[in-house]
């Protein structure tokens, strides 16, 4: 920002020291504003034009003055000008431009707000599964990080609601908020609600108290990691086998994948409102649904067969690698 000033300082005493000339000449000389202006220019670029008329004493004691003045000038605005390259910060602001054009053209993409750890797991999935994302963050290890693994980001504050309207957020599938603070991870949700009234909003908590709050300010779901790491620790305990059967299934990949998601409204259009019996997944691929969910978002667990695949509902299916790959081909 200093330097940036300083740019405005030097353009500033440009137009000064041009309105100083044209002035001084229209008193000195009695020259109409045009030839004023003429004078001004020839002098302070010292191109080496000829003068209307043949200068007098005064004129010429001016002239001089307007020479110095304008010399100072311009070395302030070169100096100005270089330590503003130097910094880097034309190639910044360019930089900047080029990635706000980038989150521009984005649509139904997922916002990520900090890139700590929580953060580097949401942005490693959605790149595994080719989801359009772009990150904010301000502190610069993260930062530098982020650069080195080619992510779209913006360096800004997820609490600064001028740097959140940058985002896109009114075209935005999604939010994640993942910042230490369950503090700014509230005042985010709250911010980012205004943006987008409809779109999925996931935020983080460390607290139990936060809970509450950050469902009440607009979060879609809060995730606490803390208790979800006990819970998974527990249960290794109670039921190991269980938990590490569960823990072998995937929804990660192109290749390695045990459960997909089925949007019914991509299937071709003969199944609508038919059943999951007419879909005949097992027949067809080898793999079994083992979850529907409805278009008033409630999940059914083991779906009957003579569930009906109306718009808005989804199915959750299970299978080898081979079947899933099948089934991906076929649908």
């Amino acid at each position: 920002m200093v330097i940036k000033s300083k740019l405005y300082f030097a353009f500033l005493l440009l137009t000064l020291v041009m309105v100083i000339g044209v002035g001084g000449f229209m008193y000195v000389s009695e020259e109409t504003f045009i030839d004023a202006l003429y004078m001004t220019v020839i002098t302070m670029s010292t191109v080496g034009f000829g003068t209307l008329h043949k200068l007098n004493q005064n004129e010429k004691l001016f002239t001089i003055f307007l020479i110095f003045l304008s010399i100072t000038t311009y070395a302030y605005s070169v100096k100005a000008l270089t330590e503003y390259f130097a910094n880097g910060s034309f190639f910044k602001i360019l930089k900047r431009k080029k990635v706000q054009q980038k989150i521009d053209k984005l649509r139904n993409h997922t916002v990520v707000c900090g890139y700590g750890r929580n953060g580097k797991q949401a942005v490693a999935k959605l790149i595994q599964f080719n989801q359009p994302c772009v990150v904010i963050e301000k502190r610069m290890d993260e930062i530098a990080e982020l650069e080195k693994d080619n992510i779209l980001f913006i360096d800004g504050d997820a609490t600064n609601d001028e740097d959140l309207a940058k985002l896109g957020l009114d075209k935005a599938k999604s939010l994640i908020t993942a910042l230490p603070s369950d503090a700014d991870n509230l005042f985010v949700v709250l911010s980012a609600r205004q943006f987008n009234k409809d779109f999925t909003i996931i935020s983080r908590a460390s607290n139990e108290s936060s809970y509450g709050k950050l469902k009440f300010a607009g979060a879609t779901n809060v995730i606490m990691p803390d208790k979800l790491g006990g819970a998974h620790m527990a249960s290794l305990v109670v039921t190991p086998d269980l938990v590490e059967f569960v823990d072998r299934l995937t929804i990660a990949g192109d290749v390695e994948a045990n459960l997909e998601e089925i949007s019914v409204d991509e299937l071709p259009s003969e199944y609508m409102l038919k059943t999951i019996l007419d879909l005949d997944l097992r027949k067809k691929t080898g793999c079994n649904v083992i979850g529907f969910k409805t278009k008033d978002n409630e999940y059914i667990i083991n779906p009957d067969s003579e569930t009906k695949l109306e718009k808005n509902t989804h199915l959750i299916v299970l299978g080898n690698k081979e079947q899933i790959l099948k089934l991906r081909e076929i649908f």
